[in-house]
């Protein structure tokens, strides 16, 4: 039985949105087709064909990567190779780049896309997690016709679960501000040895150093798979502002981290106990990581292209 019936390639969010509309919910949107294909061949979604597929990779807009009126822009069909290439997103935002350099193996990065990656809607996507910490924002093409900003942080429903249709509803692209002086992010994952790309934990920050740069004056981070849907560790950001950027303030907020996030077993990537660990182990290795980038103002991504 074919997976699908129809393909169409559009040339604008417009034009996608009506062949969606079109297919009244039997179509689904297409980019790099990593989840998606697979979704249709092993799960209950392949007993039957689907209408069509709505290619949307030859959209120029969701294929952009720039800045503009303070905001860097990234198109939602945009590849994990192509964030990577980047070096304005290098320079501006490196958690993005470090943590889509580790997603899969380079065939997957080469077709896989941010967009896909946060559609996805699992709490553990690399990008997701760095794009948590940009505190950016996802522009939504709804179906009845509207665009809007939204934070990414509010696509979620639950685990596999989105706030977008993707039968109906286009994710163009993300946006957030590039990183100023004193300001720095970074990402740091641990997955599991055997060769399955799954990664045991993922942690994005972004800090803010004062003007002599010896303290902290706001961060964001975000760890996942934590919780159900991508969030922030709020108790470990508040245990940082005004502080010095040593290690005991490190130190500190590891342990609040540790006391406030609370980690399920996964028989897929480690036991709770474990995790619970990693934690403190990846804050200890993200948040220096940052501070040194925020104090120089050198930016290189490290561990990309892994796999």
């Amino acid at each position: 039985m074919p997976l699908w019936r129809d393909y169409h390639t559009p040339a604008t969010v417009e034009d996608a949105l009506q062949k969606l509309a079109h297919y009244e919910g039997k179509a689904r949107i297409i980019a790099g087709g990593t989840d998606l294909l697979i979704d249709l061949q092993y799960t209950e979604k392949g007993n039957h064909t689907l209408a069509a597929l709505v290619d949307v990779t030859g959209i120029p807009e969701m294929q952009r990567v720039d800045m503009a009126d303070g905001w860097i822009y990234v198109g939602a069909a945009v590849t994990h190779t192509a964030i990577v290439k980047s070096a304005l997103l290098e320079a501006q935002a490196t958690c993005l780049v470090e943590s889509c350099g580790v997603v899969g193996g380079p065939q997957v990065r080469n077709v896989g896309t941010i967009g896909g990656n946060v559609a996805h809607a699992l709490p553990a996507g690399d990008g997701t997690t760095s794009l948590v910490a940009l505190n950016a924002e996802a522009e939504i093409a709804w179906a009845d016709g509207r665009r809007e900003w939204l934070p990414v942080t509010k696509l979620f429903k639950g685990p596999g679960q989105s706030v977008i249709d993707s039968s109906r509803d286009i994710l163009v692209g993300f946006r957030f501000r590039p990183t100023g002086s004193q300001e720095a992010t970074a990402f740091k994952r641990i997955m599991r040895p055997q060769g399955v790309a799954l990664p045991i934990l993922g942690c994005a920050v972004w800090v803010r150093l004062d003007a002599s740069g010896e303290n902290y004056t706001d961060a964001r981070i975000c760890i996942g798979p934590v919780a159900s849907v991508p969030s922030r560790a709020v108790e470990a950001e508040n245990a940082l502002r005004g502080l010095p950027a040593n290690e005991q303030t490190i130190d500190k907020a590891a342990q609040i981290a540790r006391e406030t996030l609370h980690p399920r077993t996964s028989k897929y990537r480690a036991t709770a106990e474990y995790r619970d660990y990693m934690i403190e182990t990846l804050l200890k290795q993200a948040l220096p990581l940052a501070v040194q980038r925020a104090r120089t103002g050198v930016a290189q991504a490290e561990g990309v292209g892994m796999g």
